[in-house]
Parts: structure tokens; C-alpha cells; sequence
């Protein structure tokens, strides 16, 4: 693979999982890290086909047995070319193996080891089971989202395994990266996805108690309780969403829907609020999805119609900026963010697991011969 973007000559190890790290191995692979995923010989998972694999695209794989002898040794050596390791097993896995971050700094002192954990590596919970939403339960964020009078909504897994987990990992990995340069050594990055999603909480919780997000959940601010802050039904079973938070956007709305302020104050006021929303439930639903997109597309009333996510990809928006791809028949979000001077670009499909084992170790150093015998005795495949 010819990499290219800011990331371009760093080197990352990738121990194969699932969820947060891989998604940080994809993002880094994608703006020019040469991220080498470390797979099992016998591939665990949830049996999602390599088409489908989107996270683990724009990488090389090399398939090692980490318990066969000689395993260790051949992961030690490649980590001693390595400028990171990333790694989302619970506490204690890879120093049961010996490959902890001791054991690689021994090899490598400027190496930045970077794990992923939903609970981090220290707490009383930090050895337990756990998947996104247990995470975010904590934190608030998850008594947060839904409809008044509803339970929570569990929002898919983006707060915690994407969003709390791999951008923090992928923030801390290249912070980390950046500050070996000058000092000449490498550090561990703790990266919880219950601290990254607490993270994210850090402006709603700036909010709490405020006049306009005092209220249970769904009648706040940004949460649908607030009728210029939420979606809205159209005559044909469709959604659009508005969010005209400031008066002069709202009054845009106003405007274009030629209704009156006077009847649909714009007000911070939860009393008011859902006697406005019922009024404007029955304005949306006059018109179809369509209807509303001629009307609203191109007005600073603060709107988007609610796509599917088959239909995401042919939004005219997305269309002229590449936001979405098609490879090979499959459609799939693009690389974000993006740079003026370093173009990112997505380097390949998801790899089947050592599918690249020979060619990443003829890469990084490792002599045929040696190849040769770590094949034949069974260490990598």
C-alpha cells in the first residue's frame, strides 16, 4: 500500500479487536501511518465478512500464534521498528503475554503504547465485562438521551466505542507521538471510553441547571424538548429536523413557514415549549419530506431533512464533497478530516488476516530466511 497524508512514515502496530481500536487504527492508517494490524492465525469476532469490515480498511495485515514460541520475540522485534502500539484488551492481557508496555519499552523507550478500555486500566470496575452503553450509562450521557416520559435512548455505539474511545485513543496516540519527538521518549495513553464519553458530557454538564436544561429528560434545550431544537413528522411518514437556537435564525424559520411571531414566540421558557411544538407538529406535517427540502434546503432557518442511511449518500451536500464512497458496490463514509497539503486517502479494503504476513516482514527488516522458518513452524501464517 503507498500511504500519503501528515501521518506519512510513522509506524503502528494494531493488535486486532474490536469496536474502538480498530476505528483508531483506520483513522490513523488513513491520514498516512503505516498501521500493521497484528491478527490471531485463527480470526475471532462477530463474523462480519471481510466486505463489510469498513474500520479495518487502508492497513496490512500479518497473522501471528502470540502464544507459540517465538512469538513474542518476533512481536518485540517489530515493535523496536515501531513508533506505536495499539492495543483494547482488558487489563492485564498483554503483560500476561509479555508484550506490556514494560516489555516493549525495554525494546523501544521512544515507543507510545496506546490502549483502549471501556472502564481504563485502573478502578474497581477496570477487569469487568462491559460494551459501549454500560460505559456511557455512567457518565450521564445515556439518562440524558430520549423522549420525555421514555427510557433511555441508546444512541447505536458512537458515543462510547467511537467517539469516547477511538478519537480519544487516536487524540492521545499522535499528542503522544508529537512530544517523543522532542523528548526521545515514548509514554502510555490511558484511554477509557467512560472518561471519553464523560468528556463529551463536559458542555452538558456546563448546561445542567441552566433555566432552559433544568427539566427531566426530553424537556431541555438540546434533548427535543425545546420546539426550535427537534424533529419533526412529515405527511408522508418522513423526518426533517430544525434547529434555529438563536432568534435571528428562528425567525428566519418564521419567515418561511409566513407564520407569525407573536403565535410562536421564540422563548427559553420549558412551560411554553410544547404548546409551540404541538403547533409546529401540525405545520410540518402539511407537507411531504421533499416539499419542506424546496422550501427549507437553502435557508438559514437552521434545517436538514432526516435521511436514511441508504439515502445519506446521494444527499447533493454529501455528493459534492465526497462524503460518502462507493468500493466495490459497497457505499461507506470517507475520510475525515481532511488537509490542504498532506490528501488522506483510503488505501485499501479490510485485509483477510495474514494476508500480508510476508510482505510486512520482508518490509520492516526480517530476513527470508527467518521468514521462512517462522512459517514453517507454525508462528505466523
Amino acid at each position: 500500500m503507498t500511504s500519503r497524508g501528515p501521518l506519512k512514515g510513522t509506524r503502528i502496530l494494531e493488535f486486532a479487536g474490536i469496536g474502538p481500536c480498530p476505528m483508531c487504527g483506520m483513522l490513523l492508517a488513513e491520514m498516512g501511518a503505516d498501521v500493521v494490524r497484528i491478527d490471531r492465525i485463527t480470526p475471532s469476532g462477530l463474523g462480519v465478512s471481510a466486505k463489510k469490515r469498513f474500520t479495518d480498511r487502508s492497513r496490512r495485515s500479518i497473522a501471528i500464534d502470540l502464544k507459540a514460541n517465538g512469538a513474542v520475540e518476533l512481536v518485540l522485534d517489530l515493535v523496536s521498528k515501531s513508533d506505536a502500539v495499539i492495543e483494547g484488551f482488558r487489563p492485564g492481557v498483554m503483560e500476561r503475554l509479555g508484550l506490556g508496555p514494560d516489555d516493549c519499552d525495554a525494546v523501544n523507550p521512544k515507543l507510545v503504547f496506546g490502549r483502549v478500555t471501556g472502564w481504563g486500566q485502573t478502578g474497581p470496575l477496570a477487569e469487568t465485562a462491559g460494551h459501549d452503553l454500560n460505559y456511557i450509562a455512567l457518565t450521564g450521557g445515556l439518562d440524558a438521551i430520549g423522549r420525555k416520559n421514555s427510557p433511555p435512548t441508546p444512541p447505536l455505539n458512537l458515543v462510547g466505542d467511537y467517539r469516547g474511545g477511538a478519537l480519544y485513543l487516536a487524540l492521545g496516540v499522535v499528542a503522544a507521538l508529537f512530544e517523543a519527538k522532542t523528548s526521545g521518549r515514548g509514554q502510555v495513553i490511558d484511554a477509557a471510553m467512560l472518561d471519553g464519553a464523560a468528556s463529551l458530557m463536559t458542555a452538558a454538564f456546563a448546561l445542567r441547571g441552566e433555566s432552559f436544561s433544568s427539566g427531566e429528560r426530553g424537556e431541555n434545550l438540546l434533548d427535543g424538548g425545546a420546539p426550535f431544537y427537534d424533529v419533526y413528522e412529515t405527511s408522508d411518514g418522513c423526518y426533517v429536523s430544525i434547529a434555529p437556537i438563536e432568534k435571528k435564525f428562528y425567525r428566519e424559520l418564521l419567515k418561511q413557514l409566513d407564520i407569525s411571531e407573536a403565535e410562536f414566540p421564540h422563548t427559553f421558557s420549558q412551560a411554553e415549549w410544547p404548546e409551540i411544538k404541538i403547533k409546529l407538529s401540525k405545520i410540518f406535517k402539511q407537507h411531504t419530506r421533499d416539499e419542506w427540502i424546496e422550501r427549507l434546503g437553502d435557508t438559514d432557518c437552521c434545517f436538514a431533512p432526516v435521511m436514511t442511511m441508504e439515502e445519506a449518500p446521494h444527499h447533493p451536500h454529501s455528493v459534492a464533497r465526497n462524503t460518502f464512497v462507493n468500493v466495490d458496490g459497497q457505499w461507506q463514509p470517507n475520510i475525515a478530516p481532511r488537509f490542504s497539503r498532506t490528501p488522506t486517502q483510503i488505501t485499501g479494503p479490510a485485509p483477510t488476516p495474514g494476508q500480508h504476513s510476508l510482505e510486512v516482514l520482508r518490509d520492516w527488516g526480517v530476513q527470508i530466511g527467518e521468514i521462512d522458518r517462522l512459517r514453517d513452524a507454525g508462528i505466523i501464517a
